[in-house]
């Protein structure tokens, strides 16, 4: 337990809050990003749930927030705790390897045997408790010279994530549900994410990675050596206000953009250097308005979720989910699984079997020229 104890306080969270999240437009857009948003009725944004579950675990001043540069404001406002020095500015989107990678090399400097660790901006996660359990155990086998990851239990066999297959048990101290990863799987279809779920021996990819800052970078550089190279060039000067901006201008445009999961977890799992706590806690990615329905539903079908602070929503033997951002009445007669989302200037409505196709509007409104609704 020591051992551990003394690991966790070399931890550090990281928490990459981009993406658009175009499966959840109108609601989510640009300049408010799903993780800016209340999804989940309890008053606290997804951003801000997310600083409360790792304060406990990594303490507020050793949690650092990468974002866009446009987003600056927003994430301040939500979280007043978050020191200066810990927030990281994107200029442009350059998906997970450059978000996370900056942050393990802007923190390796400062701290050479950090372990950092990364966790998603827009995840609900409920059992709080569970959750810091498995860090603390993914921690401790990050101190072990392991890159870690959570993988979440299946409720049921989803065809929206991806998977982990997991291999033998790690004897590692301080992590007793430690696994080996024997490989990452796409998202797969029905009949196999049955089979996965029916043999045990698969968990949801939940995105969440931990690992000695260190450890993760020499990963990251084997199959990205010139992203790496940038992002090693960034930190040198992050701390140096006068030199950060022009050097992020100069460098950050040609960085490759590539997930986490290829440049380093795929890669970590074939060379056996990849290992899995198994999570028993409930999680959703809010990846689409069917999962909000879901998440207010509480397991009954038949309920209708209404969402945003001023709705006024007239309903008869109707279920789904409403959001609405306007003062219009809305009225619901004898619809189920309906998705209703009312914005000043886009009305989305589809059902929620139909709600991974939202982002086809999107993509259709890009081509379209229409970029002021985006």
């Amino acid at each position: 337990m020591a051992e551990r104890s003394e690991a966790l306080q070399r931890f550090y969270s990281i928490i990459p809050a981009g993406g658009i999240g175009s499966r959840l437009w109108p609601l989510s857009r640009a300049d408010a990003p799903k993780f800016l948003h209340d999804l989940t009725g309890s008053g606290t944004t997804l951003l801000r749930g997310t600083w409360d579950r790792l304060v406990p675990l990594a303490g507020d001043q050793r949690i650092m927030v990468v974002t866009g540069r446009a987003h600056r404001a927003a994430v301040e406002e939500q979280l007043p705790e978050l020191q200066d020095a810990n927030i990281v500015l994107e200029s442009e989107p350059k998906d997970s390897s450059a978000a996370i990678g900056l942050a393990a090399a802007i923190l390796v400097r400062r701290e050479p045997d950090v372990i950092v660790g990364s966790f998603a901006a827009d995840h609900v996660i409920s059992d709080v408790r569970s959750f810091r359990r498995a860090v603390e155990q993914a921690v401790a086998v990050a101190d072990g010279g392991y890159i870690a990851t959570i993988g979440i239990t299946p409720t049921e066999p989803a065809i929206g994530f991806g998977y982990i297959h997991c291999g033998e048990a790690l004897a590692i101290p301080g992590a007793p549900k430690a696994m080996r990863v024997e490989s990452f799987v796409e998202k797969p279809d029905l009949k196999t994410a049955q089979r996965y779920v029916e043999g045990g021996d698969h968990l949801w990819n939940a995105g969440m990675f931990i690992a000695r800052a260190d450890v993760l970078l020499t990963q990251m550089r084997e199959s990205q050596p010139e992203l790496v190279a940038g992002l090693e060039e960034l930190a040198a000067v992050w701390d140096d206000a006068k030199k950060r901006g022009p050097a992020v201008d100069r460098i950050w445009p040609g960085l490759t953009k590539i997930a986490i999961d290829y440049s380093v977890a795929e890669p970590a799992a074939r060379s056996g250097k990849l290992a899995v706590i198994p999570g028993s806690f409930d999680w959703d990615d809010v990846g689409d308005f069917a999962a909000i329905a879901k998440l207010h539903a509480g397991g009954r079908k038949n309920d209708l979720a209404i969402l945003g602070e001023n709705a006024r929503v007239l309903a008869d033997a109707s279920s789904g989910v409403v959001i609405s951002q306007t003062k219009r009445i809305i009225s619901l007669i004898g619809v189920r699984d309906i998705v209703v989302v009312d914005t000043e200037d886009a009305l989305l409505v589809t059902t929620s079997a139909n709600a991974q196709r939202v982002k086809s509007v999107v993509d259709a409104l890009k081509l379209s020229g229409r970029s002021e609704v985006l």
